[in-house]
Order: structure tokens, then sequence, then C-alpha cells
């Protein structure tokens, strides 16, 4: 029980931190802001800060392990017939419903991505996540496929997935920074979505269909 406790805590200040730190960063922008500001506001000292997060750009990113695994956990929960492609359509039409914060659709996406695109260091940061969540997810087709090693299938199919999703995300950010409505983005959206994933589908459509 104490040791539970202790993870308990140990979590929860880690949590305050980066939610301090998200903050401020959305408050000020990224490069404004210094990690001693941060450890103020957490009311901890700047090595607590460090103990929990290596870097500044740790705590922005500081769900970057779900973010990674979350595409290979859509394709491990696809439902029996279904190819990868359909899964990921089934899941983005879904977060297009809920305004799901894993594709970037949750209010206040529209800040999220100013302040990415305002630090050289935040879009190195993001870029260097898209590559590792399509690596992870070309290493999870190829892992149920017993693809060989040489068979470049399993990373095109990652690529052309995560691609798509990433472009039906920033489509409905780009709408959001210029003063559109949910209400108004939502339809087209989903409109968009089904025309990008009928395109997949006429190609990869067949793909790592679950037995």
């Amino acid at each position: 029980m104490e040791e539970g406790l202790r993870e308990r805590k140990k979590r929860e200040t880690r949590q305050r931190i980066a939610d301090m730190a998200m903050g401020l960063f959305m408050a000020r922008g990224f490069d404004n802001v210094t990690v001693a500001e941060v450890a103020r506001a957490a009311d901890v000292s700047v090595n607590t800060v460090f103990n929990y997060f290596r870097t500044k750009e740790d705590l922005f990113a500081d769900r970057q392990e779900f973010v990674e695994s979350m595409p290979v956990e859509v394709l491990r929960g696809r439902e029996a017939g279904e190819s990868a492609v359909r899964a990921f359509r089934r899941d983005f039409l879904s977060a297009v419903e809920a305004r799901d914060w894993r594709y970037g659709l949750q209010d206040g996406a529209d800040l999220f991505a100013k302040m990415v695109g305002e630090s050289p260091s935040l879009v190195a940061r993001m870029r260097d996540i898209h590559q590792r969540r399509e690596d992870a997810l070309a290493e999870a087709l190829a892992d149920e496929l017993d693809a060989d090693a040489d068979d470049l299938a399993p990373r095109l199919v990652a690529a052309q997935i995560l691609t798509t999703t990433r472009l039906l995300s920033a489509y409905a950010v780009r709408r959001t920074i210029a003063g559109e409505p949910w209400e108004t983005i939502a339809p087209d959206l989903r409109e968009q979505a089904g025309a990008a994933f009928d395109l997949l589908e006429s190609g990869i459509g067949a793909y790592c269909v679950r037995s």
C-alpha cells in the first residue's frame, strides 16, 4: 500500500507539472516560457521538473508515449473481418463525433497547432512523433502478417493510413483557425474522411484483414 501511495503521488506530481506547463505554453507560447517558471507555477524545484521531464519539449509532449502507441491499439482493436483501413476509418469517424483529442479535433486544437507552428523545436518534436507512430504501426502490421524483413508493404500501408488521418486533422484545424464553427466543419470533415478512406480501400482495403 505504501508503494502504491508513493507511485500515485509521483503520477500526480508529474501531471501537475505537465498541466502547469501546458497552461503557460498556451498562454504565452512555448519559446517564451522557461523551465524555472514552470517549476514555480507547479510549486516544485527545477530539479524536480527535470526528474520527471528530461527536456522542455518533454513537458509539452507529456502524452507522447500514448500518442505513439495509439495507431497500434486501433489496429489491434479491429473487429473480425475488418481490415486495417476499415479499422482506422471507423476510429476516425467515431473521433469526429466525439471531437477526440487523439486526432487533434478537440476544442482548442487551433491554439495548439499555432503554438507548435511558432516553435521550431516543437515542429521537430512533432515530426519525430509522427515518424515513431508510423514506425510502430508498420512493425505491428509486419508482426501480424509475419512479413519478410524486406517486405515494404507494412511500411507503405502505415504511411498511407497515418498520412491520411494527419491530413484530415490538419484540414479541420485550418478551418478552425479561419474562424469556422465546428458545426459547419464536422459534416465536411466526415465527407472528406469518407472520400479519403474510399481511396485507401480501393488500393489497400484488403490488407491485414482480421480472421
